[in-house]
């Protein structure tokens, strides 16, 4: 049986009880020799080929450590970086402003994965904890909340694969999803459908690994209003390339 805990840490962002882990977090952040780069490399290609091995190890690291959520930023950085390289490509070729670059880039980074990201661990970790979490039926027993943290890896391991569909295949693919055609407008939907659902499907994974949770497949509903959704866009003929790389680059 996994270990249970009671700490305030796992109810919140802003709870005391969090205050030394995010310490400890942050603080090794500038002190690379303390990040385990090699594990974090293996995690993102098991994201993309075998995510539910991935998340397997995430009831190890809740026996070993007693709390769910990653003490590694590595994970977060290589993925700031990884934002920052693909921001970098996409502004040489379509940017012709440094400014406008670097704006970008820096948009990127702090407001496309780590902004919204919050934002969405966070409606999350509310909704998993308000709705989600299982009853007792023993008053004796250990009430056990989602980690605001962990809320947030479930994001970011999300994220890794729809950064390679959305930004590294994407900017490959640009000469043609770009064309204005029926064919173009297709694939670029499709692109954007397959990127999208796997998110969603990677944060019902992450959810669905914490047993003190039910009915997790609320975290798949996007999936469903997102296949409704595409064949309407193709007839529209709507281009979620062109319609994105405009708000970029104009």
């Amino acid at each position: 049986m996994l270990p249970t805990s009671n700490n305030v840490a796992s109810r919140g962002p802003t709870s005391r009880g969090n205050v030394p882990f995010l310490t400890t977090y942050l603080r090794r952040i500038i002190k690379p020799q303390q990040m385990d780069f090699e594990y974090t490399a293996w995690l993102m290609l098991q994201l993309c080929i075998a995510p539910k091995t991935a998340y397997r190890h995430t009831s190890y690291h809740k026996q070993t450590k007693n709390h769910w959520a990653r003490d590694d930023p590595a994970y977060v950085v290589i993925c700031c970086l990884l934002v920052a390289a693909a921001a970098c490509a996409y502004c040489v070729a379509f940017s012709s402003s440094p400014w406008h670059s670097f704006f970008t880039i820096l948009s990127a980074v702090f407001v496309d994965f780590l902004a919204i990201g919050l934002a969405i661990a966070t409606v999350g970790w509310f909704l998993a904890n308000k709705f989600l979490r299982k009853r007792s039926l023993h008053g004796h027993a250990i009430e056990q909340h989602v980690e605001w943290m962990y809320a947030f890896d479930i994001h970011c391991n999300s994220y890794f694969p729809l950064f390679i569909l959305l930004y590294v295949l994407q900017f490959v693919l640009s000469p043609v999803l770009l064309w204005r055609s029926f064919v173009s407008t297709i694939l670029a939907n499709l692109l954007y459908m397959v990127a999208l659902s796997y998110y969603h499907y990677l944060s019902f994974l992450g959810y669905s690994a914490l047993p003190f949770l039910e009915h997790t497949e609320v975290f798949l509903w996007p999936v469903a209003a997102i296949v409704i959704v595409v064949p309407f866009a193709v007839l529209a003929g709507f281009n979620p390339s062109r319609f994105t790389l405009n708000i970029y680059f104009g």
